[in-house]
């Protein structure tokens, strides 16, 4: 079980990040106002988590503006994605463990 444990990704036992992952490994992007909304988070606890992910390269960002309003859109990079599916595969081998 110990070697098990040592695969699983740190930044990725928070549940606010493993959310954040969740929701935009299975969409090609989504804006702020959508994350927040669908964590059910505060900006500031939100903008917290993106920023780790991103200085991490596990997301990238995209602003640009919609009209004249700006809008801000996340997606995970190759890397964010492999490190979320090893995650995945940890916790189900320990699921798994007989």
């Amino acid at each position: 079980m110990k070697k098990i444990l040592t695969k699983f990704n740190r930044l990725l036992e928070n549940r606010i990040r493993l959310g954040l992952m969740s929701a935009l490994v299975v969409n090609h992007s989504l804006d702020y106002n959508t994350l927040k909304e669908l964590l059910g988070v505060t900006d500031g606890n939100l903008a917290s988590h993106l920023k780790t992910l991103e200085n991490n390269n596990y997301i990238i960002v995209n602003k640009q503006f919609i009209g004249k309003k700006p809008n801000t859109a996340y997606s995970v990079t190759p890397e964010g994605r492999r490190a979320f599916n090893a995650h995945l595969d940890a916790l189900e081998e320990l699921l798994n463990m007989k």
